[in-house]
């Protein structure tokens, strides 16, 4: 058990629009997981950061992110991301547009982890993902 947090709640936390403690509610004591799409995703929001404060900023929350434990993306997470890729296409679902996402809801079923998210819209159509929905507005 444990829990793999999209990166639209990492980028609410460090805007303060949603506290930590509002994630340990959720999560419990349950161990918290970061997937290295979500690092790469962070990092590049860091790197095109407009100011160099803001640069600074994200760069220590990616620092910080970096503490906990990272999943590895592996052959099995491979193999689970072209079955939900096809999944989708069969469906008309298409997948193009939503690369991290599978990469994200591949791990967390490579791993029998509940993805916390704001956007349920985003991943409610893949087969075999748990989710937890943070209510509120997403990033």
């Amino acid at each position: 058990m444990g829990f793999l947090i999209d990166t639209s709640v990492w980028i609410d936390i460090e805007r303060a629009r949603i506290s930590p403690a509002e994630v340990a509610a959720i999560t419990g004591q349950e161990p918290i997981y970061v997937s290295p799409v979500t690092i790469a995703e962070l990092q590049y929001g860091a790197e095109i950061a407009k100011s160099p404060e803001l640069r600074l900023k994200r760069f220590a929350g990616v620092a910080q992110l970096k503490r906990k434990a990272v999943l590895p993306i592996d052959e099995t997470t491979g193999e689970i991301f072209g079955k939900l890729a096809a999944h989708l296409k069969s469906t008309g679902r298409g997948h193009d547009f939503r690369i991290q996402d599978l990469w994200l809801s591949s791990q967390a079923i490579q791993h029998a982890l509940t993805l916390l998210t704001h956007n349920e819209k985003d991943f409610k159509d893949i087969p075999g993902i748990k989710l937890a929905v943070l209510i509120g507005p997403p990033t």
